[in-house]
């Protein structure tokens, strides 16, 4: 027994599922049902491990009747779809939205924010009591007209300690207090400040900081970029013509806290880096079983994303042909942003310089409950949409394997007593940078690391945060479930 789908490639029909159009009627589904039954099918089709999960193999049920019962067994949709998941040690960020607005504004930057993006820390030698630490803060934002800035360290929130088992709930709320304290190598101590905040819908530029640095002959361009979205590839696109324009000899790329985005963007800022690969594989896509013979039968180039030497809106990018980058990377480092280091490195020099990224090295789709899974004819009755692992990626020559994260060329952790300011030639991380830049091999300003271990971030917490993720389902392959 298979589910049938039709392909809108010409006349091709690919035979993946359901044995019978007569059995499979979707007018069989009860109301009650839709969602569960959207949720099992489009992760049938398209989950990356689909195979291994044995309530979505192909010959799971019998006849949509079988199917039925089993989604009757859920009480809620996002019961089901956890539960089609594989364990979360393989599977750490599939996810479930039942209001697919907010997922298409957190494609496009768009969250509820207050303007701190903080990272999160274990305070020394203790494994559940943590305290947090500003990294930067938005501008035009609640917090950017308040007394907070980078570098500051706050311990609680309302008043109440922060520790590992409360911070989702208390750094969640719409409107906060954050609880100040002074840091003394490694020691976190009250110092009876405090800041309110309250958080509206607000969408991040990514853009955040621009710079060049001219020492000797060298004129060395900065750029802090903190998230992958499409639409401020222009913004993005304008930034490198300013480098360009002021005639910069190298690039330091600081991705230290950007934890992804849109594969097609992460390919054109690979391509506004060099310019001289245009056309060539910068990165190859890697399905499930199914999708995967589809498309080698029937279209590969659709797996492969190539250097491109136009944006979005068809504008000409301006690339800077370089053969050597400087990439600042951290443990907030995440997905689109390894896949540029990725990407980038059997083509040119990649000096990463800070610590181990994420290890992000699979992507998602957006699935609607639709004719084609795609936005096009969308359920009205609800708003649920899924945005589950369906890819590996590679670079050209298939390597993907960094699960574990991506390890620096040069290893130097920020150090919270000497955070420096971002895009200052003296701030430590592009400091080491320019050392290198000039062959003195140094470090940046030398401190005495402290020993706090890193736990999680602003955006790591947020729901879909360390994404990596196609704008649209691949073209050619578009199923129709036939009644």
């Amino acid at each position: 027994m298979k589910f049938i789908f039709k392909f809108s490639l010409g006349i091709f029909i690919a035979f993946l599922v359901f044995q019978s159009c007569e059995d499979y009627d979707d007018n069989l589904v009860p109301s009650s049902l839709e969602v569960n039954d959207f949720i099992w099918k489009g992760l049938n089709l398209y989950y990356l491990w689909q195979a291994d999960e044995p309530n979505l193999a192909d010959n799971r049920f019998a006849m949509q009747s079988d199917l039925n019962v089993f989604l009757e067994g859920y009480e809620t949709p996002e019961l089901l779809f956890e539960d089609l998941l594989v364990a979360r040690t393989t599977d750490r960020f599939s996810v479930i939205f039942n209001d697919y607005s907010v997922l298409e504004g957190l494609l496009q930057g768009t969250a509820k924010s207050n303007g701190v993006d903080y990272g999160l820390r274990y305070k020394t030698g203790s494994t559940t009591e943590i305290y947090g630490w500003v990294r930067y803060i938005l501008p035009n934002s609640d917090a950017s007209a308040k007394n907070i800035q980078r570098g500051d360290i706050f311990y609680a929130v309302n008043g109440t300690p922060l520790t590992s088992n409360n911070y989702r709930d208390l750094l969640n709320l719409e409107a906060y207090t954050l609880n100040l304290a002074d840091y003394n190598a490694g020691n976190i101590t009250p110092n009876g400040e405090s800041v309110e905040l309250s958080k509206s819908a607000y969408t991040e530029n990514p853009v955040f900081q621009i710079n060049v640095v001219e020492i000797e002959d060298k004129k060395i361009g900065y750029l802090m970029y903190n998230g992958f979205y499409s639409g401020f590839e222009n913004q993005l696109n304008q930034a490198f013509g300013q480098l360009k324009s002021q005639g910069i000899t190298h690039l330091v790329l600081d991705l230290r806290y950007n934890s992804g985005g849109s594969v097609d963007t992460a390919t054109r800022l690979a391509s506004m880096i060099t310019g001289q690969f245009n056309a060539e594989i910068f990165a190859k896509q890697q399905w499930n079983a199914k999708v995967e013979a589809y498309y080698n039968d029937t279209n590969p180039s659709a797996l492969v994303n190539r250097f491109t030497d136009v944006i979005n809106n068809g504008n000409l990018i301006n690339s800077l042909n370089l053969t050597k980058v400087y990439i600042i990377s951290s443990g907030s480092t995440a997905s689109a942003s390894e896949l540029v280091i990725n990407g980038l490195k059997p083509y040119i020099n990649v000096v990463q310089i800070g610590t181990t990224t994420v290890g992000k090295n699979v992507g998602s789709v957006s699935l609607y409950d639709s004719p084609t899974f795609g936005k096009e004819d969308k359920n009205p009755n609800h708003k649920y949409a899924m945005q589950p692992i369906v890819l590996r990626i590679t670079d050209k020559n298939g390597f993907g394997d960094y699960v574990n994260g991506l390890e620096p060329t040069i290893e130097q952790a920020e150090n919270l007593a000497n955070l420096g300011v971002i895009g200052d030639q003296n701030e430590p991380l592009f400091n080491t940078a320019i050392n290198y830049i000039l062959d003195n091999g140094r470090m940046g300003q030398p401190f005495t690391e402290d020993k706090q271990v890193y736990f999680k971030d602003s955006k790591s917490i947020r729901k879909f945060g360390n994404d990596m993720y196609l704008e649209e389902l691949p073209e050619g392959f578009n199923p129709f479930l036939l009644k």
